[in-house]
């Protein structure tokens, strides 16, 4: 017997991926596309999560008032199925609601058919469960760690022991500390490989201290820039040419709440001042003792 003869099976369609598009400014890259809100409803925990709290309190009112009004209008398809509400009146039904939701239940209005004590018990059932989501949110939101701190709006590059080296410096903007605070710095660029392709490339930037035991006031980062550094030969223009940006990246754990916290910040190619140092921001008083002015945080001077 001859065996049947299969048709082909035609490949079944995918839905197609959106397009993320890369936008380079001076060496920082943008996303762009990834704001898209389409993306962003497919994760609402994350959203719920992400947005002010403007947002956040807006998004729940909105919720709310969508549930009260969803059961309201199936509480006036029943009927006159709640007692002392006027019939055909919607303010009575969606107020109704309000409290079987809530669970305040006043004993003004109550169910007095089946239809209606089923329509209650499933909306008793999603009070219960949406006050326990949005309890879970709030504190969620209120106990997540943040990291308050501040890097100068741009670094420098100057001698340092005689060597050139890549400078920037940070704060501490809360008054504790942060315990076992660890520095990383990339340098990303574009580069051509050997084989002509075209990439962008992370290198570490070895600093000569890149962690401390607490981190609680201003904190200078050094990277000499040697025969081993990536910045090594390079000039100002050649940084611009190749999109080359610092990537520094903070950790530590903050001792209220004994939680690690993250810093993060960028600096593009025109960031980067050459043949400059920071202003001191360290003094003396005439008893003696030292203090630090932040007001020249960000300030840096020429080299004579």
């Amino acid at each position: 017997m001859k065996s049947p003869i299969k048709k082909p099976t035609k490949p079944k369609k995918q839905r197609p991926s959106p397009r993320i598009h890369i936008k380079f400014n001076n060496g920082q890259f943008e996303i762009l596309g990834m704001g898209a809100w389409y993306s962003y409803w497919r994760d609402p925990y994350h959203l719920l999560l992400t947005i002010p709290w403007s947002g956040f309190i807006i998004v729940l009112c909105s919720v709310y008032v969508a549930i009260n009004t969803f059961f309201a209008l199936l509480y006036l398809a029943g009927g006159d199925c709640i007692a002392n509400a006027q019939p055909g009146s919607f303010l009575d039904k969606f107020f109704f609601s309000v409290q079987t939701l809530a669970s305040i239940g006043y004993g003004a209005m109550y169910p007095k058919t089946t239809y209606a004590n089923i329509i209650v018990t499933i909306e008793a059932m999603i009070g219960l469960i949406g006050i326990a989501v949005m309890t879970g949110l709030a504190f969620a939101r209120f106990s997540r760690p943040t990291a308050r701190v501040i890097f100068s709006s741009v670094a420098v590059i100057t001698p340092y022991e005689g060597v050139p080296t890549f400078m920037f410096r940070t704060a501490n903007q809360r008054r504790n500390f942060i315990l076992e605070a660890h520095m990383r710095v990339y340098l990303m660029r574009d580069e051509i490989t050997a084989e002509g392709t075209a990439i962008r490339r992370f290198h570490d930037l070895k600093l000569v201290r890149n962690q401390t035991p607490s981190f609680s006031l201003s904190w200078l980062l050094m990277h000499p820039i040697d025969e081993f550094s990536p910045f090594y030969g390079m000039t100002a223009e050649q940084l611009l040419q190749t999109n080359t940006s610092i990537v520094i990246s903070l950790s530590g754990i903050d001792e209220t709440v004994s939680q690690v916290v993250h810093a993060r910040h960028i600096y593009a190619a025109d960031n980067i001042i050459w043949n400059s140092r920071f202003v001191d921001i360290f003094h003396h008083t005439k008893d003696g003792h030292r203090y630090i002015d932040y007001k020249h945080f960000h300030d840096v001077l020429p080299l004579d």
